[in-house]
């Protein structure tokens, strides 16, 4: 059987002081501190394994957006392209050289990209007591460092971060449209879907689209709608009176361009760390109507979730984690369209 385990990992121990050390102690049945540096190492190995294999779904972002990889690693900025075609076409005449030139003009949108980090560590303590009981390290600390990492993403992500040049899909300069919804019959005051009917949620979903179609004339046809998740357990819970048909399967066979209806805890009126609107004295939950394509919206990661050697620092282990994350690219702001008060 083949060992894997991080070399990088074992170079560190097998040079550091501790292996040594606890070589020496009678109570951890090492021979030597080789065979002591070749244990830590495969520990560290299948700690970082778990680490990886661990899911967080909650973080919608990360699900719901599609995720470009295109930018090296080592990339401070990057500039994408938007292009307007201009131009026309007219009736011409035989032998005719007046021919009206068309042209495609590209605006340029460069965007930084910055590195999130942090680490866990082992102390020489953790490495005895895992030896003694007969047991792996504790994967906790990786997939917290693994959860970390990826939680500030996706607050990133959603809310943007305004201090280092990070965009967001809710951040206050993205371009993207917003949509005024119309009040509830029943409370004057309020436009929740909650105190809405059927009927009236299908008309602001419908007349979202109609916005866009008429910003675009027609040219986006946005697919997916995210809800705050108490607006999406009310939609996929309450019936139609006498039919036996949930509000949202009737929203999706009367909304002729959606597709897709999602929950995201974030757009709640209760999450201000990634809906600018849940700030403030009235905070509000917020509808995201866009289009899941890559081509339109894309979160930008240049280095995924990485789990650097081991390092020896006095009686402890520690492992530095990064990636590396450009915000949100969003390069059709008229695909999408933000709805506030749901």
């Amino acid at each position: 059987m083949v060992n894997k385990f991080d070399y990088p990992d074992y170079r560190t121990l097998r040079g550091s002081e501790l292996c040594e050390a606890i070589a020496g102690i009678p109570s951890m049945h090492f021979d030597s501190a080789e065979d002591a540096s070749l244990y830590f190492a495969r520990e560290l190995d299948y700690v970082k394994g778990e680490a990886y294999d661990v899911q967080y779904p909650n973080f919608t972002a990360l699900t719901c957006f599609p995720i470009s990889t295109d930018i090296p690693e080592g990339a401070e900025t990057f500039t994408y392209y938007s292009y307007d075609k201009v131009g026309m076409a007219k009736v011409i005449s035989n032998y005719a050289t007046d021919l009206p030139r068309v042209d495609a003009k590209g605006t340029p949108h460069t965007a930084f990209v910055r590195s999130l980090g942090d680490s866990y560590g082992y102390s020489v303590q953790d490495l005895r007591a895992a030896r003694m009981a007969g047991k792996s390290l504790n994967s906790t600390l990786a997939e917290t460092a693994r959860r970390q990492i990826d939680q500030l993403t996706n607050q990133i992500a959603w809310m943007g971060d305004k201090e280092n040049n990070l965009m967001g899909v809710l951040s206050e300069d993205n371009d993207i449209p917003l949509y005024t919804l119309s009040a509830s019959s029943a409370k004057p005051e309020s436009t929740k879907w909650a105190d809405k009917t059927a009927e009236e949620i299908l008309v602001d979903i419908n007349g979202m689209e109609a916005y866009v179609a008429k910003l675009t004339k027609d040219v986006e046809r946005p697919d997916t709608l995210l809800v705050p998740s108490d607006t999406y357990f009310d939609i996929s819970n309450r019936q139609l009176p006498g039919t036996g048909i949930s509000v949202m399967k009737f929203i999706l066979d009367n909304a002729p361009y959606l597709k897709s209806i999602k929950s995201a805890a974030e757009l709640n009126d209760n999450s201000p760390e990634t809906n600018p609107y849940a700030s403030g004295g009235s905070p509000k939950g917020v509808a995201l109507l866009y289009t899941n394509n890559k081509k339109k919206i894309a979160i930008e990661i240049a280095m995924p979730f990485f789990q650097y050697p081991a390092q020896a620092r006095g009686l402890e282990l520690i492992v530095p984690c990064e990636s590396r994350m450009g915000g949100v690219s969003i390069y059709y702001p008229l695909s999408a369209l933000i709805a506030v008060g749901v």
